[in-house]
């Protein structure tokens, strides 16, 4: 045998030997990734979320906390040093250096106030975008984005027919907008007041989550579901929805515990059973008994808006204890969850 055929054949043999050992790696570990990636697909949505929380969330959240504490000894070591400036001023009683001093005084606060201001305006945004990426990246998204000082017009919060009000006092933030499979949404946080002539106060009308979403064709009918619970507060907005042709058919909602926990008033052409699914009715009982929140929802032709009570400002920062907290985002996530799934499953449905 030559000395080329030689080495072609040894060659040829140490190829055969690698392909083996590559092929029961292949086998071995080939089994490991699609049981890795079948249990991800089959793991509830809070286990998911709170791998990803301490993936990529929790890394976030520790720098933010370390600007946090380095804001936290600023303000401390300041306000020693302004208590030591301010006796100082009081015990020599110089008017040109404490007219000087007061000048400096309040600059210094000035600057001290805006890095507050800038780390609470820098924190929401930074959490918003990572947990928006996260629920981006389920199926039948697309992508979200995220604008903190945008909010839903007023016209649009009208046209939801859920709330009878003049609205004198319309405020929100937090506008996030995107696409779940061929409808597109957009929401974010409202306050909403009226102007109490009688009291001489403003009332409360809604503080939460609002959303509106557009579905792609057009659907039949306009139907309107109010917490039974302030039925005495919605009498306003009752009334100017029946004047549209609509009537209370709670008789066609099946799920006993979902009529007793919300009022539901449809016009004569609307198939209710056909937009309210079962499903969607289960859910929404479920997070309003663990939440303790209220939710409204309107279906209006191919416009979907869901309203849902929120007490407090979503995701705002803490500046004398941590925010390392699964708690603070865990909150957020749940009601964006919660929206999105109704949207889903209407347009699943229909």
């Amino acid at each position: 045998m030559s000395p080329t055929v030689a080495v072609l054949t040894n060659t040829d043999a140490h190829s055969q030997r690698k392909k083996k050992r590559m092929g029961l790696v292949g086998r071995c570990v080939y089994p490991f990734f699609t049981w890795r990636i079948l249990s991800l697909k089959l793991m509830n949505p809070l286990d998911k979320f709170r791998i990803y929380y301490n993936h990529t969330m929790h890394p976030e959240l520790m720098r933010m906390e370390r600007k946090r504490i380095r804001l936290l000894r600023l303000l401390f070591f300041s306000a020693l040093a302004l208590t030591g400036v301010i006796i100082f001023e009081l015990n020599i009683s110089i008017l040109p250096l404490t007219l000087t001093m007061g000048i400096f005084i309040a600059l210094y606060l000035i600057y001290l106030g805006y890095e507050v201001r800038r780390f609470l305006q820098t924190f929401k945004p930074n959490v918003l975008n990572l947990l928006l990426t996260f629920i981006s990246a389920e199926p039948n998204m697309g992508k979200m984005t995220y604008d903190a000082k945008r909010l839903l017009p007023k016209s649009t919060f009208f046209a939801s027919k859920i709330f009878a009000t003049d609205a004198q006092i319309y405020e929100g933030e937090d506008y996030i907008s995107g696409r779940v499979g061929e409808m597109d949404f957009e929401l974010c946080e409202l306050n909403v007041r009226d102007f109490s002539v009688v009291r001489n106060r403003t009332n409360y009308v809604f503080k939460g989550v609002f959303l509106h979403a557009i579905f792609p064709e057009d659907v039949r009918g306009n139907i309107v579901i109010w917490p039974r619970e302030f039925k005495q507060y919605l009498s306003r907005s009752i009334r100017e929805f029946t004047w549209l042709g609509a009537d209370n058919v709670d008789e066609e909602v099946l799920n006993p515990a979902f009529r007793a926990m919300f009022m539901t008033y449809a016009t004569s052409d609307t198939h209710v059973a056909g937009i309210l699914s079962e499903p969607m009715q289960d859910s929404i009982i479920e997070y309003c008994k663990t939440t303790g929140k209220e939710i409204y929802i309107s279906f209006l032709g191919k416009n979907i808006y869901l309203a849902v009570t929120e007490p407090r400002d979503l995701l705002e920062p803490y500046i004398f204890r941590t925010n390392l907290s699964f708690e603070l985002v865990r909150g957020f996530w749940r009601d964006l969850e919660l929206l999105i799934k109704i949207v889903q499953d209407f347009d699943q449905t229909h």
